[in-house]
């Protein structure tokens, strides 16, 4: 017998809770300057409960050749990578008008 899902009731393999938690996302991305002048990209603004962050900053960092880590809640991308973030969290399930670039 599968397992049920506590949340919606649906076996695990049917689960919609992280695709319904994606879209209720408000996601922020921006850019800051860090020492030596390295600029590094932020993407902030997760449910830490709902969402596997680690799961979505490894793929990112593999889409975009980049490094970086998940601190407090956001993800830290090494380099300038705001215009491509958007376009790769859509291509992962997040809905078009809860990305927010600053």
């Amino acid at each position: 017998m599968s397992e049920v899902c506590t949340k919606c009731g649906l076996p695990k393999q049917l689960c919609v809770c992280e695709t319904i938690a994606k879209e209720e996302q408000r996601i922020t991305v921006r850019t800051i300057k860090r020492k030596f002048g390295k600029l590094t990209t932020i993407v902030d603004g997760f449910d830490p409960k709902q969402i596997d962050l680690k799961d979505i900053a490894k793929s990112l960092k593999s889409k975009l050749a980049c490094g970086g880590t998940t601190k407090y809640n956001a993800i830290e991308l090494q380099g300038d990578h705001k215009a491509k973030v958007k376009s790769e969290l859509i291509k992962l399930g997040f809905s078009e008008g809860s990305i927010d670039i600053e």
